[in-house]
């Protein structure tokens, strides 16, 4: 059966948000025509540059900036590689998209990789695909355009090193393209590929913690992720966020003997992007120009202004945080089972769901897998599919340089 999808490039910001404004009293966007509070989603290009790829992660809520490190590290915090304890390891993920639609070719692979070139530092690379499979392009009337393979790739490299024997920082530099109807036309207007280049900035600590003498560790991380230029899909000057975010996140780790291991896992996200201001407000268009203000800001006035912009004030600013609390036991360091978390606010997507996840560890080989259960009506293009992540710990049989 075919498959049909409407592509909608905001090529006018002034298309969004009909009908809605910004309530006092409610504190909230309200829908004019029944006065109720309504979803005010932060808006950015290339999403799934934000997307989780890791299946482990994906057992804990998608948290990941401060539990231990394996290739998969370059996605959350890349300083995290510095604490590598291998030479050299590989790993693959496949995340089925849309699996309860009965839609079989869209997916997001992420391979990466690390090696460790010293005692201190290590460098690792990473490629992330995203296909979203066959689409049958149609015009607003209804005539076939043909059929196209939209997708999108990211390809990142980075470089992490211990500052001190506790503390670690990363730096890492990516390349995104993003082609959804490359060579099309739309209303008259030619679409391109959307480009660009970007940086993430990562610190990591890990120390003891406790005085029992079970060798308990807290892990503590943050990191900046996707700090890179907007892009557009057409030749307008008028560009777009892309995901930028920043999250803080620990880890507790308790080893109750030589068998038996508990993780403690809690982090915290909030994407670094304007916050979205409804149609009517006499911030949305202050200049009247009929593209929408926050679209207009530079890059780094936008980004770091993120913090303090939303019309609803502090209020707002913490309905944009979401959060990510986890468990997560070991069994001689070769069992796992998982479980976790993931809450974002009802106004600000809405996104709620348990996840849950088991790791086995046999050599040089690892296999995680993560189920996704969504506990809101706001499903997941991930509920209720398997994801997988193979890791292959080359350096596991032999003594890395430590």
């Amino acid at each position: 059966m075919n498959k049909i999808f409407f592509i909608i490039l905001l090529l006018s910001s002034s298309s969004y948000l009909f009908g809605q404004r910004w309530d006092d009293r409610k504190n909230c966007i309200v829908d004019e025509a029944t006065g109720e509070c309504v979803t005010n989603t932060l808006l950015t290009a290339l999403p799934f540059m934000h997307i989780n790829p890791d299946a482990r992660a994906g057992g804990i809520g998608d948290a990941g900036l401060a539990t231990s490190a394996d290739p998969n590290a370059l996605h959350f915090n890349a300083s995290k590689l510095a604490f590598v304890e291998n030479k050299f390891a590989l790993s693959a993920t496949l995340s089925p998209w849309l699996r309860n639609l009965n839609i079989d070719d869209i997916y997001l692979l992420y391979l990466s990789g690390y090696y460790k070139v010293g005692k201190d530092q290590a460098v690792g690379g990473a490629i992330r695909y995203f296909s979203l499979g066959a689409i049958d392009f149609r015009d607003e009337f209804g005539n076939d355009l043909g059929t196209g393979r939209p997708n999108e790739i990211e390809i990142t490299g980075a470089y992490a090193r211990k500052l001190t024997p506790k503390l670690s920082a990363s730096l890492s530099a990516k390349f995104a393209l993003s082609s959804l109807a490359t060579g099309r036309t739309v209303s008259g207007t030619q679409i391109f590929p959307a480009r660009t280049f970007a940086a993430d900035i990562g610190v990591f600590y890990k120390g003891p913690a406790g005085s029992s003498g079970r060798r308990n560790y807290l892990s503590l991380g943050a990191a900046i992720t996707n700090l890179g230029a907007k892009v557009t899909y057409t030749k307008s000057t008028t560009r777009d966020f892309i995901p930028t975010n920043i999250g803080i996140g620990g880890n507790y780790e308790m080893n109750f003997d030589d068998y038996n291991s508990l993780n403690l896992i809690l982090d915290f996200n909030k994407l670094m992007v304007p916050s979205t201001i409804p149609q009517g407000h006499p911030d949305f268009d202050a200049n009247n120009n009929k593209v929408a203000d926050i679209r207009e800001k530079p890059l780094f006035s936008g980004v770091f202004g993120s913090f303090s912009d939303a019309v609803g004030g502090f209020t707002e600013e913490m309905q944009e945080i979401t959060i990510h609390p986890a468990i997560e036991y070991w069994y001689d360091k070769q069992f796992a089972v998982r479980m976790g978390y993931f809450y974002e606010h009802a106004l600000k997507g809405n996104r709620k769901f348990f996840s849950l996840g088991c790791g086995v560890k046999y050599n040089v080989f690892s296999i995680n897998i993560s189920y996704l259960v969504p506990t809101n009506i706001n499903r997941s293009p991930l509920a209720n599919t398997l994801r997988f992540t193979f890791i292959f710990d080359l350096g596991a049989t032999s003594t890395a340089d430590n």
